[in-house]
């Protein structure tokens, strides 16, 4: 089965996702490839707390000296913009510490780490070191390890998209083979007919989210589906023997089930993000901090398995493509207090019905912290309206794209 997947880079980037198919020494030396690319990063991380580099040129500097370097003749055969990629990585990590320092945030401020060979890992290619072929159905990469050609697995056709639009092809390595991802530089935009409806979205472990309406979603809990059977393949991965070709076949399994699990909780609330965003004007959420929420280990793996953040992620990106202004709010008291005369009502986790004792409004508890995360939406629009370009009936010019035709050649069965 060939999977292909959407995901949002930023407002004028999008990326396709293609699988390949090569033979075992092709996927050997894309191996190699990627071990080499951590290389990279590891040792400007290295040089980094060494005192040799102090600045991103630095970085780009050092990849040079990393390739022409006797003792590691495998740095050269890495493209040397797939290096100055991976240099990136390294320097992407060593800012953010900086940042977090001079933010002075509580806890750990991130020192960079080495990262260690692991299966989920990439190489990244900007615009040299990878050909498509004239069908674009097939790449080849063309740096020193030689992988070769492979043929594209997917439902997306790059024949509506020029060359030069491909700013860099990214190697993704996962449990169930080898993909790769072009980032494109497209922006996406959709029309999108008016509805007249706001609402503001609760989400929660019960039901998956309610709405200011009152109308709920089921939260479907696909990890607590394939939870036994995801046990049952950890207990036979533990009773295998290290560095054994039994143990390095229980842990792709279990891999591949893991995977199983996130791309269906990703599939799900895509189209979930996209429904909603189709059917109204304006949408608001709470700005829930999930990091510090799964730091509770009773509710760790449900907070886990809802995918707030994806569902977030998803809604301000459909937003985008469709014009919808998602507003984000502090959700301090959503849950307290009453959207009816707002006064405070004191619940614990458990009340799952709001009863105000000062108006007598009686509701369900996440609808009631529903209308008020619409309602502090509303009051910061109104706040905000002088020094946004943001439009509250949703009226934003769209110009309507020509969808991506599907490759007839890559969506017939896949040969076993």
């Amino acid at each position: 089965m060939c999977y292909n997947l959407i995901v949002s880079y930023n407002d004028k980037m999008i990326i396709y996702e293609s699988k390949l198919e090569g033979t075992k020494d092709q996927y050997e030396r894309l191996n190699n490839a990627i071990r080499t690319g951590l290389f990279v990063r590891n040792s400007i991380i290295r040089a980094w707390i060494d005192g040799l580099i102090k600045s991103r040129n630095d970085a780009y500097k050092y990849c040079k000296v990393l390739a022409d370097n006797p003792e590691f003749p495998w740095a050269r055969l890495l493209n040397s913009q797939a290096r100055q990629a991976h240099a990136e990585r390294a320097w992407a990590s060593i800012e953010r510490f900086y940042r977090n320092c001079a933010s002075k945030i509580q806890g750990s401020k991130g020192f960079p780490k080495f990262k260690k060979q692991q299966t989920k890992a990439s190489a990244e290619y900007k615009i040299s070191g990878w050909k498509l072929s004239d069908d674009r159905r097939y790449i080849e990469f063309t740096d020193g390890f030689k992988a070769g050609s492979f043929k594209l697995w997917g439902t997306r056709n790059l024949h509506y998209y020029q060359l030069d639009q491909i700013k860099r092809v990214k190697v993704v390595r996962r449990h169930d083979g080898y993909y790769a991802q072009f980032l494109i530089d497209h922006k996406r935009e959709e029309n999108k007919e008016l509805s007249g409806r706001q609402i503001g979205l609760d989400v929660g472990l019960n039901h998956f989210y309610t709405d200011s309406n009152g109308f709920k979603i089921d939260n479907p809990r696909f990890l607590r589906k394939d939870e036994r059977k995801i046990k049952q393949m950890q207990r036979r991965l533990s009773k295998t023997q290290k560095h054994s070709k039994n143990r390095a076949k229980a842990r792709n399994k279990l891999g591949r089930a893991h995977l199983k699990v996130s791309r269906r909780r990703n599939d799900w609330v895509c189209k979930l993000a996209q429904r909603v965003i189709q059917s109204n004007d304006l949408v608001a959420i709470e700005n829930l901090k999930v990091r510090n929420m799964i730091k509770n280990h009773c509710l760790a793996k449900s907070i886990s398995d809802a995918a707030w953040v994806r569902f977030r992620e998803w809604l301000e990106y459909f937003g985008t493509v469709y014009g919808v202004p998602v507003i984000t709010v502090n959700p301090n008291y959503t849950s307290q207090n009453c959207s009816n005369c707002g006064e405070t009502v004191v619940k614990t986790l458990s009340t799952r019905t709001h009863k105000c004792l000062h108006c007598g409004y009686v509701a369900d508890r996440d609808e009631n912290a529903a209308l008020n995360i619409l309602k502090l939406a509303l009051k910061e629009l109104v706040n905000t309206v002088g020094h946004t370009e943001i439009n509250v009936s949703g009226e934003i010019p769209l110009c309507l794209n020509v969808e991506t035709q599907s490759s007839k050649g890559t969506r017939r069965k896949r040969k076993a």
